[in-house]
């Protein structure tokens, strides 16, 4: 006999003549539909070039709160009359093809499944899924160019079968997650760029810069020992010596010779100053590259802009020799998380947090101990509890912190349970650039830091930038995501290697949306909030009241209580 999920899946059901729809009008939550209540629209036909898809599940972000609060200045909103032309909420879709147009019959079919990529460029310009193009918080709706023909081709995901809705629909902050760890800075010097190099005018050290010289189209020479500049002009396109150059002047120099954008590779030989690293460092261009080689550390900390380590992906990299070139490269700079490390994750109890701590736990040849930080304590109880056997299978250890009336500071507690040894790898969660700060101290001298919350451009924390060049120390940050990330936590997911709906901690349907993203906003859940939009009577449960609303959902949870395939068939049987 087949299920009504088989059906559903099937799409063995008339399509609707209306859709269930959450349009925001405005700023502020009381602007999310119309007197408290979705709308209902046509469902409309697709044109030659569109497709007309149905909604599967959709994950509340609270990425989403800065739309919600901003309403028409949002950036990516670019300043539209929402009042005349609404946008919605829901970047984290997975859809079904319900008609095609028939431009695209040849490409697309009835019954595919799909998740979307929502970080959309069309010309340059952001428009992004959720935002800029209307999102997945309604049953029904069309896609075209705007989607399916972007800057990067289709932002559309074909699903495997194998993954229940909930899992496609996660994909998308999954791949946000997984995108921390993979390598998003530029690591040699940029073809056709200007690179800067600057050095200290009594320094005879006989440098080296065994490769990449060949790259810039222009190299800047300021300071540098003689046999250096000699060496430099006999590999180099075009030298110019510039010794008038210095910190204080450096503005007028990047205006000079960049047009204001920054020099796309900066070397600092024999560093001294960490005032002067800081001037330097503010004029590296975005996906640039700040190359220190020295044997000493400098006089103190390093004002670091940690906005644009995490949105213009800068690259602070160094070493302690004698060739410029030895700093440069993958194999030296890593990314992902040290094998047999000890990991602290700060500010990681919200769903994005736990997904980290998720991979970290399930990685191959990952740590064997991880520390997890929050202001909550039903968060931390939430975490320990539903990792519990994650930890046990895959030989990890598990340990969680509440700094809140803590005698103890997190930097004593680091060094307490990593027996003096300090972190391997420290992944900040909380947009806040006192605790990023706080979060380098208990970082071992070839530590990676790795901001995955985003603190405006302009931002500035102290940080040790002696141990980049003396320890190899990492300093890394992502923003966004690409299909092809979604594509790795896909396979991995039906690989058996990582459960992407263990995160989800509440479930509604379609008329309790606007309830979820209150929620959201409140932090009620400690987890991830799903919307079933086809389920519109489902209320919003939290997955510890599934045993008494609904008991046969909540007989198929996983260890834990935690969401899978199971539960998610049985909802289907109980709500359609």
């Amino acid at each position: 006999m087949t299920s009504q999920y088989e059906k559903y899946q099937q799409l063995d059901q008339a399509t609707p003549n209306t859709t269930s729809t959450w349009n925001m009008y405005g700023a502020g939550v009381e602007n999310i539909g119309k007197d408290n209540q979705p709308e209902l629209f046509n469902v409309p036909e697709p044109a030659d070039n569109q497709l007309l898809v149905r909604v599967d599940a959709v994950g509340l972000c609270f990425s989403d709160v800065k739309l919600i609060n901003q309403g028409s200045s949002h950036p990516k909103l670019y300043n539209r009359d929402l009042r005349k032309e609404p946008t919605r909420l829901g970047h984290e879709a997975t859809l079904t093809v319900v008609k095609v147009g028939e431009g695209l019959s040849g490409e697309y079919k009835v019954g595919e499944r799909y998740a979307m990529q929502p970080d959309i460029y069309q010309n340059g310009k952001s428009t992004a899924y959720g935002y800029t193009v209307p999102g997945g918080l309604t049953q029904y709706h069309l896609i075209g160019p705007e989607v399916l023909e972007t800057d990067t081709g289709s932002c559309l995901l074909k699903v495997s079968d194998e993954l229940g809705f909930a899992e496609a629909a996660l994909l998308e902050p999954w791949g946000c997650v997984w995108a921390s760890y993979t390598q998003r800075r530029r690591l040699e010097p940029k073809q056709g760029g200007v690179m800067w190099i600057t050095g200290q005018a009594d320094d005879q050290t006989a440098y080296g810069f065994s490769k990449g010289l060949e790259a810039p189209a222009t190299v800047i020479l300021s300071n540098v020992p003689e046999a250096f500049r000699l060496l430099v002009e006999s590999k180099a396109k075009n030298v110019l010596i510039r010794n008038d150059i210095n910190a204080s002047n450096l503005e007028q120099a990047v205006a000079e010779f960049t047009d204001g954008v920054g020099f796309d590779d900066i070397v600092v030989l024999a560093p001294q100053s960490a005032d002067e690293l800081t001037s330097i460092a503010k004029y590296v261009a975005r996906r640039g590259t700040m190359n220190m080689v020295g044997k000493k550390p400098v006089d103190g900390l390093v004002n670091a802009d940690v906005g644009r380590l995490h949105y213009d992906y800068v690259a602070f990299i160094g070493n302690s020799g004698v060739d410029v070139a030895d700093s440069y490269g993958e194999q030296r700079n890593r990314c992902d998380l040290r094998k047999d490390g000890f990991a602290v994750f700060v500010g990681a109890g919200g769903p994005m947090g736990q997904m980290h701590v998720q991979r970290a736990i399930e990685l191959k040849d990952g740590p064997r101990q991880v520390v997890v930080t929050d202001i909550n304590d039903q968060r931390l109880a939430e975490i320990e509890a539903r990792f519990a056997s994650l930890t046990e299978s895959n030989n990890c250890e598990l340990v969680t912190y509440n700094p809140i009336n803590n005698p103890v500071s997190l930097p004593e507690f680091v060094e307490t349970h990593s027996k003096g040894k300090l972190a391997d790898d420290v992944v900040v969660c909380v947009p806040n650039a006192d605790i990023m700060a706080e979060s380098a101290t208990f970082m071992k001298d070839d530590g990676m830091l790795v901001l995955f919350a985003g603190v405006p451009n302009g931002t500035l924390a102290p940080v040790d930038f002696s141990s980049v060049y003396l320890s190899n120390a990492q300093y890394t940050g992502t923003s966004g995501l690409t299909i092809e990330d979604q594509t790795v936590v896909m396979d991995n997911t039906v690989a058996g290697n990582i459960a992407p709906a263990i995160c989800v901690a509440a479930i509604g349907g379609m008329n309790v949306a606007k309830d979820g993203i209150e929620a959201m906003i409140d932090a009620k859940y400690p987890g991830k909030i799903l919307i079933f939009p086809q389920l519109e009577d489902l209320p919003l449960l939290g997955l510890d009241e599934l045993a008494e609303q609904l008991p046969t959902v909540a007989n198929a949870l996983g260890k834990g209580n935690t969401w899978n395939i199971a539960a998610e068939k049985a909802l289907f049987e109980a709500y359609l």
